[in-house]
């Protein structure tokens, strides 16, 4: 059998089990788990499988469609009158990132200013691509940001799964139908999803085809110009690719590489979410929001992940990928001067690359 072929079918059946195990736990977001968790597996012990581009752009529109359902004007109105918490809120994870970034780059943890871009709690493929810009070791990023992602996804869905209440037999299938009952507004949405991650591409927008068809899909929608459907038969195959994304960034020599480094990461990863679960408890106490949506509010990535597992979870998924999104698109706008200005604290002088080599 060829490799390729052995490793699909490898892929194939080990999402298949783990993700319908984890459904049947009532795992939220299992469908995005498991077949996150048998990329990893299967990337690093046999090589990567070739995911086209197209599909992981397509899982990315279905996602932001998800979002993008789920912005309403009352919501828009609702984070009008909180503004200034919402602000805060998005700062102080920002700020938060930073300083742990900058101080894990002062130690010399990972090679020059990697571990500022690697900890900073934007859309981790967007963060990534302008670290290849800013000179770093691609590789080494993706490592930093997607063990967050995993971490805070894994964590997210068990704190979900503990406290809300035991969703019936069935996880996804319990609430949400399998074929559509809306066939010309699920034509609708699958359309759209093709047409504005094909424009998101060619635009080249960081993170694109969430990002703009989640902006998009919601202005169409508020404006009655698109009904946005989204069964089970379009999401559990989105969820499934976008999982396969994820999980095929990890290579056995990049974890070699990083090796050295994973118990830092670790643990700078699991003070960021310490840091962040303070300031869910300090937004519920002002707002009087409860304490899960809160969490996931502040949780530092990844947003797509984020918005599965508050949507299967019946919180206020809006709010939630507000303020996610928010903190994305600001570390989009600002992510390279963060990084030139932390890695010039940490004594990196400008114009250094992440390989320290210059």
């Amino acid at each position: 059998m060829p490799q390729s072929l052995f490793r699909w079918t490898l892929l194939v059946i080990l999402s298949a089990v783990l993700a319908v195990g984890l459904d049947w736990l009532h795992l939220p977001a299992a469908f995005l788990l498991g077949p996150m968790i048998a990329a990893i597996m299967v990337a690093v012990s046999f090589g990567p499988v070739h995911l086209p581009g197209l599909a992981f752009n397509w899982a990315q529109g279905v996602v932001g469609c998800l979002i993008a359902r789920a912005i309403t004007p009352s919501l828009l109105a609702e984070i009008g009158r909180d503004w200034p918490i919402f602000a805060s809120g998005v700062l102080a994870v920002v700020l938060l990132s930073m300083v742990i970034g900058w101080l894990l780059t002062r130690w010399q943890v990972l090679p020059g200013p990697t571990a500022i871009w690697g900890t900073l709690p934007g859309a981790a493929a967007a963060m990534v691509i302008m670290a290849g810009d800013f000179g770093c070791d691609v590789g080494l990023v993706a490592f930093v940001q997607y063990v967050r992602v995993i971490i805070v996804s894994v964590l997210s869905a068990v704190v979900a799964a503990v406290f809300v209440p035991a969703a019936p037999a069935g996880g996804l299938s319990a609430h949400i139908a399998f074929l559509p009952s809306d066939w010309l507004g699920f034509g609708e949405t699958v359309g759209f999803i093709v047409v504005a991650s094909f424009l998101a591409v060619r635009l080249r927008i960081p993170a694109g085809p969430l990002m703009f068809v989640m902006v998009i899909g919601a202005l169409l929608q508020n404006l009655h110009v698109l009904r946005i459907a989204l069964p089970q038969i379009l999401l559990i195959p989105g969820y499934c690719v976008l999982g396969w994304g994820i999980g095929m960034r990890f290579r056995r020599e990049t974890l070699r590489q990083a090796m050295h480094a994973l118990p830092s990461i670790l643990l700078s990863t699991l003070l960021l979410l310490l840091a962040c679960g303070g300031l869910a408890v300090v937004l519920v106490e002002l707002t009087g929001m409860d304490p899960l949506t809160a969490y996931l509010a502040t949780s530092p990535g990844g947003a797509s992940t984020v918005a599965i597992i508050a949507s299967a979870s019946h919180l206020n998924v809006a709010y939630v990928m507000a303020m996610q999104v928010a903190r994305a698109w600001f570390l989009m706008l600002t992510g390279p001067l963060i990084a030139r200005t932390l890695s010039r604290w940490a004594g990196y002088p400008p114009g250094q690359g992440c390989s320290g080599s210059g």
